[in-house]
């Protein structure tokens, strides 16, 4: 008789998932709402990028932090302190009164919000064998994109019934509301939670697909992470193919704004339309690269070659957007962006699982995340320098850097397989 399989796992990446959606929501209010934010506290685009800045570079910090964190102390109580305080933080947005108070809530955000990244990859790891690991990862990416499509929305019309200050309020009570079923799902790891079959145990504890015999787990530190191609490869890929997400994220209302005349109504009825097609890359690009390997592909093929599809829908999409001149097909094509960069940038994600285990993920996963901050703040800060007359420069330059990426995949990474030492040793 067949031992019937538990699916906790599944639940935990779509209680992930959740927590997605709703630091989405937090972290694009503000631009949303900027248009009568900016008036009210007499600020500029380029107060704007500022506060962008301030946010980005608090969110690096919380990477690394928040990903060291997460080793020591594992996915519930780091994904609980996380949610904990960007909702205090996200709720202190409404009795800021200037650019200052602003920037020190933004910061408190930004540390708080980057635990859910790290925190993500590290329960990916724990939770799910390679061939399920990237469309677990894409089902928490499609929570960002989520996000994305529901906040333009529900911000407008939140805004339009309690004004900037009450909706601020308002978001930052979800984040506690999700606290409560977290605390009663995720009681421990997959070897000890009572929830958990046998059978669901035997699949998540076994080894990846193409790994071989049972190796000991190698787990280095910092500096033994970086002396490996592949921890190279990793994050360098995110330094040049993140800014493309935050480039949207940060700036779709504003460019929404500035080329079309959009008031904040009309920003909430599209804004959202970009992420449905970012929604449904996180869940393609995630199925695609584990059918690939339940067909016979290695890790390693299966990932580069879904990440280089990715890309190749990038690149014509963004010049695409260059032309558009009108807001449909403005959003259409930003959608298509958006698509391919979930396609490739969920496969992107699991390779730190794919590489190393234990202590290591969080950690791999954390300095990916500084470096995709150190990428977004330089073009950040050319977005008002180069939009004068239009987005299109800024989008052509982002196109540039999808390129980049896929080499620093192909050609710095390496071959993506399970390490078990330090270079150089037998």
């Amino acid at each position: 008789m067949t031992k019937k399989r538990s699916a906790v796992r599944w639940i935990i990446v779509g209680l992930i998932a959740a927590a997605t959606v709703i630091n989405y929501i937090d972290r694009n209010a503000l631009a949303v709402m900027w248009p009568e934010i900016s008036g009210d506290i007499g600020a500029t685009k380029e107060d704007y990028a500022l506060l962008v800045t301030v946010f980005m570079l608090f969110y690096a910090a919380g990477q690394v932090g928040f990903g060291r964190l997460f080793d020591i102390i594992g996915v519930r109580l780091g994904f609980a302190l996380s949610i904990a305080v960007w909702s205090i933080s996200i709720a202190l947005h409404a009795v800021a009164h200037s650019i200052l108070s602003f920037s020190v809530f933004r910061a408190l955000l930004g540390v708080s919000e980057a635990g859910a990244w790290p925190g993500a990859v590290k329960a990916n790891a724990e939770w799910f064998p390679a061939r399920e690991r990237a469309f677990a990862q894409g089902i928490f990416n499609a929570g960002a994109s989520i996000g994305a499509i529901v906040s333009a929305p529900l911000i407008a019309l939140l805004f339009v019934a309690f004004g900037w200050k009450g909706t601020f309020l308002l978001i930052g009570a979800l984040g506690f509301a999700w606290l409560l079923p977290w605390l009663i799902v995720y009681r421990a790891g997959p070897d000890k939670h009572p929830w958990v079959s046998e059978a669901e145990r035997v699949l998540i504890l076994d080894a990846p697909v193409d790994a071989g015999p049972e190796l000991p787990v190698y787990a280095p530190g910092m500096r033994g992470l970086m002396s490996h191609r592949q921890s190279w490869g990793i994050v360098l890929a995110r330094f040049f193919l993140d800014p493309i997400w935050w480039l949207f994220v940060s700036w779709l209302p504003i460019y929404l704004a500035e080329t079309f005349g959009f008031d904040i109504k009309q920003i909430g009825l599209f804004a959202w339309v970009p992420y449905v097609g970012a929604m449904l890359g996180s869940l393609f690009g995630g199925w695609l690269s584990g059918r690939l390997i339940a067909r016979g592909w290695s890790v390693h093929r299966a990932r580069k070659w879904t990440i280089t599809l990715g890309g190749a829908v990038m690149t014509p999409a963004l010049l695409g957007a260059v032309l558009a001149a009108e807001p449909t097909v403005a959003v259409l094509t930003i959608a298509a962006v958006l698509f391919g960069f979930q396609v490739a940038i969920g496969n992107i994600q699991t390779l730190p699982g794919d590489v190393f285990r234990g202590s290591s993920v969080g950690s791999l996963a954390g300095i990916g995340g500084l470096f995709a901050v150190a990428g977004t703040l330089i073009t950040t800060w050319l977005v008002p320098a180069m939009t004068q007359q239009s987005f299109a420069p800024i989008f052509i330059l982002v196109a540039a850097l999808v390129p980049l990426s896929l080499a620093s995949v192909w050609w710095i990474a390496g071959r993506i397989e399970r390490l078990d030492r330090a270079p150089g040793r037998d």
